[in-house]
């Protein structure tokens, strides 16, 4: 089960327009980098449920053949005065939902948030949650004290059974630091406990119940990979651990020209003027001018166009955005509409108030 319905208000400007799933990462959405994973382990039959701008992860993904696994979709909404809107019910409601329409969760299932790409041996942590003779497993991951408040809380006693959760604790009153990273393994019985037709969430609704009536629910300590984009600041951070090569299997597509400096077909690039200090991925079709200075790792994506004596510097272009000549783009993420810095402040195209010069490379 992925869960892919939610409308990722905290990554804003990003999820205006797409779906927090659908956010790319070397020019490949969040969500593809899990299906492969799973693929992998041999997990073939993934349900999705949707709602905000549910068409473009259908329409993308499809029925999942193109990478050997079967997809199916569950889109959560309303009619509200003659229109189709989006209604999420909640991380468990939507599970429910699909359990009551055909008992799709009829074994073990593994659950997976849409928005975080994870390297986690799946078949050691069915393991573990299988010899312990769980009904629900967590899979946690140690996180820094002061970051506490941004993540679910597990405590857990020696055993692994889980005693309490904390949505989102003060540093002051977190019981541990270990976090929730949004995997978890569920028994069908689980689903029981889940009032049909409402919202119903995992985290803080589910999860306090199993601990109340004391049932087998532990939390597994795993060491692997968890990149987690709950903030704009997260995304930009994620972008240039994976340009920099620090996550396994994420490789730079395109042609490696320089060491370092990677492109796609059909981009023009004044290889004789321009600075270019990897690493760095030049999209096909885009237009690097003379007296360009790039400093990675930076991502440019298809259709962009630096103009000349722009600089840019660890940072993100999405697709068929350009640079004003002689402009300096630092430490941002930036489409034709949008600007963000790496600390999540968003500056809008035509805004007078700042000196950042850029727009649509259409146009």
């Amino acid at each position: 089960m992925i869960l892919a319905a939610g409308q990722g208000t905290r990554v804003r400007p990003l999820t205006k327009q797409t779906p927090k799933p659908m956010v790319p990462i070397l020019g490949k959405p969040v969500m593809e980098y899990i299906i492969e994973h799973l693929a992998r382990y041999g997990v073939t039959d993934i349900m999705v449920n949707v709602a905000f701008n549910h068409w473009k992860i259908e329409n993308y993904f499809g029925d999942g053949h193109r990478w050997g696994v079967n997809i199916g979709y569950a889109y959560e909404g309303v009619r509200e005065h003659g229109e189709i809107v989006p209604k999420p019910m909640g991380s468990a409601g939507g599970m429910r939902r699909i359990q009551d329409f055909s008992g799709f969760f009829d074994e073990t299932t593994i659950v997976l948030c849409g928005d975080a790409i994870i390297d986690l041996d799946i078949k050691a942590a069915l393991f573990e949650h299988h010899s312990k003779g769980a009904i629900a497993s967590v899979v946690t991951l140690p996180v820094p004290q002061d970051q506490v408040k941004n993540y679910g809380i597990v405590v857990a006693d020696k055993a692994g059974k889980v005693t309490s959760f904390q949505e989102k604790p003060s540093p002051e009153e977190a019981k541990s630091n270990f976090a929730s990273t949004g995997i978890y393994i569920f028994e069908p019985q689980v689903l029981e406990m889940v009032p049909p037709g409402q919202e119903f969430d995992i985290g803080s609704e589910l999860f306090p119940q199993l601990v109340e009536q004391k049932l087998p629910f532990y939390a597994q300590t795993r060491h692997f990979n968890w990149i987690d984009i709950g903030r704009v600041s997260d995304y930009w951070a994620v972008c240039q651990r994976v340009l920099r090569g620090e996550i396994a299997q994420m490789d730079m597509p395109g042609r490696e020209v320089r060491p370092g400096v990677w492109v796609g077909l059909n981009t023009r690039v004044d290889w004789d003027t321009v600075n270019i200090k990897g690493p760095v991925y030049i999209g096909s079709g885009s237009c690097v001018e003379p007296g360009v200075t790039i400093e990675g790792p930076v991502w440019i994506g298809h259709g962009c166009r630096l103009r000349q004596g722009s600089t840019i510097k660890r940072s993100v272009l999405f697709e068929y955005t350009r640079l004003s000549e002689g402009s300096t783009f630092e430490d941002v993420v930036a489409s034709p509409i949008y600007c963000v810095d790496r600390n999540g402040k968003t500056t809008y195209q035509g805004d007078e108030s700042t000196t950042l010069r850029w727009g649509d490379a259409r146009a």
